[in-house]
């Protein structure tokens, strides 16, 4: 059982996709704190002038104290955010090779009235990874469980989880108790992530786009060119 644990962020990036793309589970960290003006309710998207950040406006109130999963949408300072997410993602992506294929799918998840932000990144985080052809079980952290903090709840989750493996971003190496997994018969390995560089609709190439600019560019193709495919790769590590 490999096992890889990742809070639930906004149209994440390649290298989410490429970290579940090695595991049997995938661990939806709901239950840590949220991480104000990070990717847990925004991501980039290439645009004919560079990038644009496309976000989930959040209520401030209490921020610093909520965990992921009891993160509410403001709505009400902000009527008008689906709709501007949905336009831009029109405007970029229109005419790309493969935006009418799942153009129904994103005009209705960013037509419904959402509340709770854990629970529009996780339908967006599905059909991502279905459109990507990642098949792979998911799991929420909150209904498991798990006390601890750091590295101490990640063991504790793969414990629960009676996982082998435990697929970790590089930046593991800089926090995570290996010991300890060791005296759990836990085997910690790391992602090296070398991100591939594709066919945009506008040059030059940025890396780190939300996955939608992969699906919308490759559709199908898109789990290959995820995998370095076909496609050069650069030759830094991403963390």
């Amino acid at each position: 059982m490999i096992v890889t644990i990742h809070q639930p962020e906004h149209l994440p990036w390649l290298g989410f996709f490429d970290k579940v793309s090695h595991v049997n589970m995938y661990v939806l960290l709901d239950n840590v704190q949220f991480r104000k003006n990070y990717f847990q309710n925004r991501n980039r998207i290439r645009t004919q002038n560079g990038f644009t950040w496309l976000t989930v406006p959040v209520m401030t109130r209490g921020l610093s104290l909520q965990a992921i999963n009891e993160i509410a949408i403001d709505n009400r300072t902000n009527p008008r955010w689906r709709q501007k997410i949905w336009t831009t993602l029109e405007q970029s992506y229109g005419r790309a090779e493969y935006w009418k294929e799942h153009e129904r799918f994103f005009e209705q998840v960013y037509g419904k009235e959402w509340t709770s932000l854990c629970d529009l990144n996780e339908a967006l985080i599905r059909y991502l990874l279905d459109a990507f052809s990642i098949n792979v079980k998911i799991v929420k952290a909150s209904d498991r469980g798990v006390a601890g903090k750091g590295s101490e709840l990640l063991l504790n989750i793969c414990r629960e989880l009676k996982a082998d493996i435990y697929f970790s971003g590089i930046s593991g190496r800089d926090y995570l108790h290996l010991s300890q997994f060791s005296s759990s018969s836990i085997e910690v390995r790391f992602q090296e992530f070398h991100h591939p560089i594709y066919r945009q609709l506008h040059e030059p190439f940025l890396p780190c786009m939300s996955g939608v600019d992969l699906l919308f560019n490759y559709g199908p193709k898109g789990r290959k060119v995820l995998a370095g495919i076909g496609v050069d790769t650069l030759e830094r590590v991403f963390t």
